[in-house]
């Protein structure tokens, strides 16, 4: 089994650390992963703010950086998303604009083999219990991306419930977004810190040490509006809590 890691923007460039647990983890579970160095950006933040011309090459880069592997495994739902769900929405459009099928193919070649990392350790590995030792309270938010348009499930919390030492309390209003989403935390500034209170609000009546998330982007978001509060509860991905032994913490 050939695995590439795609660590996605936000992880190279502000959470370096999510890349190297997720592949700390898989490498512990016995697979080997590969980090194909031309990888970029997947063209979400593009995409969703309108240019969607100017998203295509990145989409030909993927489908290119990627094309030799059999799974492209990924710590953030959102961006799994923008390829599964979008990728086949570009090409189709650039089939309708008379430019070819080019498009098309290249979201058929990498749709069905991106997954979100807990898409690929329950789905593909078939485990839950990764030997992975985390002693503190948690709460875990479902990010709208995971949730909506992956369908996640209860992955990530069947994951997180066989954490040795992991105590997994519910979160109120789970399911509610937490107001980052990506640009329209930028164009809709009082809306989504508004949103991000009531999330971290939320999660501060669980009397949770932390709270997990599949994606950085909405992780960054709640932890910056914890910070503002005061708060200790502390924000971590997910792939750190299942990397995590009781050798070592990450």
């Amino acid at each position: 089994m050939r695995v590439a890691l795609f660590v996605t923007c936000v992880n190279d460039t502000l959470y370096p650390r999510t890349g190297q647990a997720v592949v700390a983890l898989l490498e512990r579970l016995g697979v080997r992963v590969d980090f194909p160095a031309g990888q970029s950006c997947c063209g979400q933040p593009q995409f969703n703010t309108g240019y969607r011309h100017e998203t295509e090459p990145l989409v030909r880069r993927f489908a290119r950086e990627f094309a030799s592997y059999d799974y492209i495994v990924t710590p953030s739902g959102s961006c799994a998303a923008m390829v599964r769900d979008n990728y086949p929405r570009i090409g189709a459009r650039s089939e309708a604009e008379g430019r070819g099928p080019a498009l098309t193919r290249a979201a058929e070649a990498v749709v069905p083999r991106t997954l979100e990392l807990t898409e690929f350790l329950v789905d593909v590995l078939g485990v839950t219990d990764v030997g992975s030792y985390y002693p503190h309270t948690v709460t875990y938010h479902p990010t709208c991306h995971g949730l909506r348009m992956l369908g996640l499930g209860e992955r990530p919390r069947q994951l997180l419930s066989r954490v040795k030492g992991l105590k997994l309390v519910d979160l109120p209003g789970a399911e509610e977004c937490c107001g980052f989403g990506g640009t329209f935390a930028v164009k809709n500034a009082a809306v989504s810190a508004a949103m991000g209170a009531d999330k971290a609000r939320h999660i501060e009546e669980t009397g949770a040490a932390a709270v997990c998330t599949v994606d950085n982007s909405c992780q960054m978001h709640i932890g910056g509006t914890l910070a503002r509060r005061g708060s200790p509860v502390r924000p971590v991905h997910i792939a750190e809590i299942l990397a995590s032994t009781e050798e070592r913490q990450w």
